[in-house]
């Protein structure tokens, strides 16, 4: 079975006071079922790894250059991230996409770069609200899988989030149904490409998850987890998604 995962993306927030989020965190939830990942600002992953050494709660990057070093302004490479103290890291999310203009060929070098620093990858695919609008869904997230993930991944290196980009942040969420729908798409383009280890992969749902839906989210197929934004943030909402993945 694929492993249960709840990850955070903290995104562009959180500074040294947020820490005493992660050790409530760690006091309230000392042995999930689920793998708990925390992805903080960068400014925070040495403190937070430090902080959560020892405990339940992986660490990871928000986003990782495909060169390992260089003339790159204001980037931060996967060595870099794990050296901080990162296991994790997200690649391809819909803001990096949007306001960086990152492309499926270049998350697919990030991602290389990341599985030869060690981390895992956590990669988002999602349709804008048009996309969806106009039957197009399945089509979109075929080629974003496609182009993104490398070849010679696992079920230990490699999990996919969908997050339906007009989802984020809004309150909006899919029905059960278009959830599975597209979980079930997912699934079966990864077994497709990697046989029984597409079968293990996590597959995650992100997009306006709050305790008060997970449950619900956390029942419909092929969903293994969660990829949460602002719920993230207060360790009180994450544990209320948390204890719901650990019920599933």
């Amino acid at each position: 079975m694929p492993r249960k995962i709840a990850a955070g993306n903290w995104k562009m927030h959180g500074d040294g006071a947020a820490l005493a989020e992660i050790d409530a965190l760690i006091a309230a939830h000392p042995a999930p079922t689920c793998r708990i990942v925390i992805c903080p600002p960068a400014t925070l992953i040495h403190r937070m790894a430090t902080r959560a050494q020892g405990s339940a709660i992986a660490i990871g990057g928000q986003t990782c250059h495909s060169a390992t070093s260089g003339a790159h302004t204001g980037d931060i490479s996967a060595p870099m991230l794990a050296e901080a103290g990162a296991t994790h890291v997200i690649l391809g999310h819909s803001e990096r996409r949007a306001d960086h203009g990152e492309t499926d060929a270049q998350v697919q070098a990030q991602t290389e770069a990341a599985l030869a620093a060690g981390l895992t990858v956590i990669l988002c695919i999602g349709e804008t609200e048009a996309q969806r609008d106009a039957g197009v869904t399945l089509a979109v997230v075929e080629t974003q899988l496609q182009g993104s993930i490398p070849a010679g991944v696992t079920a230990a290196t490699l999990v996919i989030a969908y997050e339906p980009i007009w989802a984020i942040g809004t309150g909006r969420v899919p029905t059960t149904d278009q959830i599975a729908e597209v979980h079930a798409a997912i699934r079966a383009h990864l077994v497709e490409r990697f046989g029984e280890q597409g079968r293990e992969i996590s597959v995650l749902y992100g997009g306006s998850v709050k305790p008060s839906n997970a449950a619900q989210i956390f029942a419909v197929p092929d969903v293994n987890g969660a990829l949460v934004g602002g719920a993230s943030l207060k360790a009180a909402d994450f544990g209320g998604i948390i204890a719901a993945l650990d019920e599933a």
